[in-house]
């Protein structure tokens, strides 16, 4: 399980390395446009809730909305700042880390239950992963075509908590 956990952490930390990395280069006057900083914000939200292992108690930071739930796909009251979000995916990172680091052979099998998904912990940690990369990669085309500039590919997280 040991073996297992190393590489989900490093494969997992590398492509939240990855977002951070969009982020990070995202020049200022792009920001608000083409909703990047709702695209950034829509992944950090979902990465913070499927690492999660309490769902119904799931409530992000304080400072940002429950908006993600909304059937209409209101966005939130406002836009958010690069450093909100940075602090948010730091927030998320630390949880998806000690979520990967806490598997064992019984929480491994513990499921994740929502209205369309019912998934063991590894899965949904595997799915997660998956939601990240594709989100990064819709980012990082955007900036490239918009602005020349994109985020590191990461190969492995050196990030450890």
């Amino acid at each position: 399980m040991n073996e297992l956990k190393g590489v989900l952490w490093r494969q997992f930390g590398a492509i939240i390395d990855m977002l951070e990395s969009s982020i990070v280069v995202c020049p200022g006057s792009f920001w608000d446009k083409k909703d990047f900083w709702y695209s950034v914000y829509h992944t950090i939200f979902w990465l913070d809730y499927y690492s999660s292992t309490e769902i119904n108690a799931f409530s992000p930071p304080e400072q940002f909305s429950m908006s993600e739930f909304d059937p209409k796909g209101i966005l939130p009251e406002r836009v958010y700042t690069k450093n909100e979000l940075l602090e948010y995916l730091e927030y998320a990172r630390r949880k998806s880390f000690f979520l990967i680091d806490g598997l064992n052979e019984e929480t491994s099998k513990l499921r994740f239950i929502s209205k369309n998904k019912d998934y063991n912990r590894i899965e949904i940690i595997i799915y997660n992963m998956r939601h990240v990369q594709h989100h990064v990669g819709q980012l990082n085309l955007l900036l490239r075509q918009n602005e020349d500039v994109a985020g590191e590919w990461v190969s492995q997280t050196n990030k450890n908590y």
